[in-house]
């Protein structure tokens, strides 16, 4: 569209737009109303005022050029008195250099008015006393020079209008300001609290401004309520039925035992270690169900020092005898605090890294930190993941049999899947992409400061 390219120059936050929607339309009528004012009024009332003080320049040069000096100088004491101008002619006037201020409207329109009437005219300075006006005339060979009191060629402090308009326009945007804001607190505190139950956290949250605000308000908080009621029930779920499987596979376990004892032949014995692993594997899957429907909601986000936390799960996995190594970390020996979940947070890089080193000979863990976000990087130099397969692999119980060989250790699909759901948690996000320096996979777990 014809306006895209003000998209990068308008405020991004919903206060400063409904700002710039009152103080356009208040600039926009304040200029038009003090320059056609301006321009209608006060150039009418000065151009009015310079005809009068025009016909009195013209008796001061009638009086000099048709009467003799000793009449002149009279009639001019005369006109002087009567209307309050002072005047010297000859040797006693002096030349006028033009000055005004800036600020001055009706200074230029004085002097358009008097070097249209006298062409001989030096200078006039309206600058030097605010409430006179000082202007020079060449006639002929001699020189006039005059101080008219400024009432008499203009309206008296035309720029009063101009300021009271500016500082009327100012008082009534701050007051305009201020109920704006009130009206825009409970936008931002709904909006803060959609914020933090994205990252986990639950704000409390009251029904507070307009009617819409207060249907919105209530409407997220309904959702907040389903959702949390949802996760719970999902969890209890899933808890009971894996902690009703654990009844029957410790019988089954038992029965093993008593098998394992009886069996005479090196194959019935074989047969019974198959069987004892099995189910190991099945206790496993209950962990992992577990593990997965934990409600993290339970543990309180602290303040948490990333490069302490990635220096641990370095140290765990070095010795079970896995090859971690260090890439891109902050330069300064800061540390790196963020507002996290411990527990879960080290669970979900507990996953990424165990990922990688099963898959791979050896894994680099990297930081970067960003205004609003910190970037961790867990890379391998193992298969990787095909593009195409990188989205379903960060769903639940999905394992990618192709890109992943599944005889280098046992899983359920859920390692990135748990990763995943902390990011978010956090108010991030994971990403999955090929690693440059090492040739596999690269998992970027994304956390917002």
């Amino acid at each position: 569209m014809f306006f895209s390219w003000l998209k990068r120059y308008m405020p991004r936050g919903l206060y400063g737009r409904a700002a710039l929607i009152i103080l356009v339309p208040v600039l926009a009528i304040q200029l038009v109303v003090m320059v056609a004012f301006s321009q209608r009024y006060f150039d009418d009332i000065t151009r009015q005022f310079m005809a009068g003080v025009n016909a009195e320049i013209g008796l001061y040069v009638t009086a000099m050029q048709t009467l003799p000096p000793p009449e002149a100088a009279a009639e001019r004491a005369v006109y002087d008195a009567q209307l309050g101008i002072e005047s010297r002619v000859g040797v006693a006037a002096q030349q006028v250099e033009t000055a005004r201020p800036w600020f001055d409207v009706t200074s230029r329109i004085i002097e358009r008015e008097l070097r249209q009437a006298y062409p001989g005219l030096e200078g006039i300075d309206v600058a030097r006393d605010t409430k006179r006006v000082f202007l020079s005339f060449l006639l002929g060979e001699e020189r006039l020079e005059l101080v008219i009191p400024r009432r008499r060629a203009s309206a008296s402090n035309p720029h009063q209008l101009l300021v009271w308009t500016a500082f009327t326009g100012v008082v009534m945007t701050l007051v305009a300001i201020i109920f704006l804001r009130n009206q825009l607190r409970p936008i931002r505190q709904l909006a803060r609290a959609a914020e933090a139950f994205g990252r986990g956290e639950n704000l409390p949250y009251r029904l507070r401004g307009a009617s819409e605000v207060r249907a919105a308000g209530a409407s997220f908080l309904s959702m907040r309520a389903r959702i949390e009621r949802q996760i719970e029930q999902r969890t209890l779920m899933l808890s009971g039925v894996s902690h009703d499987l654990r009844t029957p596979l410790t019988r089954v376990r038992l029965g093993l035992s008593m098998l394992e004892a009886e069996a005479e032949s090196a194959a019935a014995q074989d047969e019974v270690a198959a069987m004892r692993q099995d189910l190991n594997e099945m206790e496993q899957l209950i962990d992992a169900f577990l593990a997965f429907a934990r409600s993290d909601r339970t543990e309180e986000p602290t303040s948490l020092d990333l490069t302490a936390l990635l220096t641990r799960i370095t140290t765990q996995a070095e010795r079970q005898g896995g090859e971690v190594r260090f890439g891109a970390m902050p330069d300064d020996d800061v540390p790196v605090v963020v507002k996290a979940r411990p527990i879960a947070l080290e669970r979900a890089l507990g996953n990424l890294v165990s990922n990688a080193l099963r898959y791979g000979a050896q894994a680099q863990i990297s930081l970067r930190v960003y205004d609003k976000a910190v970037v961790i990087s867990v890379e391998d130099d193992g298969p990787g993941i095909p593009e195409q397969d990188r989205e379903r692999a960060m769903q639940p119980f999905v394992r990618l049999d192709g890109a992943r060989n599944q005889d280098l250790g046992s899983g359920v699909g859920l390692g990135l899947a748990i990763a995943f759901d902390t990011a978010r948690r956090h108010g991030g996000t994971l990403r999955l992409s090929q690693s440059e320096a090492l040739g596999g996979l690269k998992a970027e777990l994304v956390l917002s400061k």
